[in-house]
């Protein structure tokens, strides 16, 4: 069974094991990137980032999830609970992204669902959801739980198309 949890100390070894099969790999959703050595401080700071404490400048309140399977954390996601004109363009509500060692069975169909489910009890109506126009794994994900594609575009951060999809919450919740 899948479990979407918020981040607590006991999953150290599953998390240190989880961003060691990424290797060199780009990590998603950002919080991925935050360090780790002190993992304690590390649940703390995504803990009060859920309660809008300590955000860095521009940063909005986000809530990480650890999708959870016999112990082990197979994905994460990330909800943000508002966002800028800046997460607009790159970013968006949602981040999410699995475990190599659990794709292609249907846990980031799971870990979005679960976490739009989450999006409702902050109050969404819908969210906005950005991923790389050649990241078919995920749109098709993104698909799968009612998201529309709203736009393609281009940044000068990306080489890549993004596409903007929008989901509304009740699609991802049924």
């Amino acid at each position: 069974m899948l479990s979407l949890i918020r981040p607590n100390v006991e999953y150290e070894a599953s998390y240190r094991s989880y961003i060691q099969e990424l290797g060199d790999a780009e990590r998603y959703p950002f919080p991925l990137d935050f360090d780790f050595d002190d993992f304690p401080a590390l649940v703390n700071r995504l803990n009060s980032y859920s309660q809008g404490v300590d955000l860095p400048d521009g940063g909005v309140p986000s809530t990480t999830f650890w999708l959870v399977e016999d112990g082990e954390i197979v994905g994460v996601s990330s909800l943000r609970h508002r966002i800028t004109d800046r997460l607009k363009r790159l970013g968006g509500h949602v981040g999410f992204g699995v475990r190599p060692s659990a794709q292609g069975r249907g846990v980031a169909k799971e870990l979005l669902r679960q976490t739009l489910s989450e999006a409702g009890r902050l109050g969404l109506s819908e969210v906005l959801v950005i991923c790389l126009k050649d990241n078919e794994a995920s749109s098709r994900v993104i698909r799968a739980n009612g998201g529309r594609l709203e736009s393609e575009y281009s940044v000068p951060e990306y080489s890549s198309l993004l596409q903007r999809y929008v989901i509304p919450v009740d699609a991802g919740t049924a």
